[in-house]
């Protein structure tokens, strides 16, 4: 009983991290500019790579394994942020523009076209 009840905790971590990384992977195709994209990237493809690490460590079921996927995730939610950050200040001093137009400006534009 209680090894299904890990297994099915597993497997709930295991898909709310594939959603978080989801979220990421469409937030790199539909948001206007590098810094938007940027942010999804960081942020959630951040919470979901350290979901599914802390899911294969939970499911190995070995101290060490546990330990080093634990060891991943903080090393994810460390070096994210600071990477990011220092990508957006090499993007602004190459001289990319933030987005003129939103999401919401370039589907009235389209529904207009149609």
């Amino acid at each position: 009983m209680m090894q299904m009840l890990a297994e099915i905790a597993v497997a709930l971590i295991v898909l709310l991290g594939a959603l978080f990384v989801l979220a990421a992977a469409i937030g790199l195709n539909r948001l206007p500019d590098v810094y938007s994209r940027m942010h999804a990237a960081s942020k959630a493809g951040t919470v979901g790579s350290g979901l599914m690490l802390l899911a294969v460590g939970l499911h190995a079921g070995d101290l060490a394994t546990l330990a080093r996927a634990l060891a991943g995730f903080f090393f994810f939610v460390l070096t994210a942020p600071v990477s990011a950050h220092l990508l957006a200040m090499a993007a602004r001093k190459a001289g990319y523009p933030l987005a003129k137009q939103t999401l919401l400006d370039e589907m009235q534009s389209q529904e207009k076209s149609i």
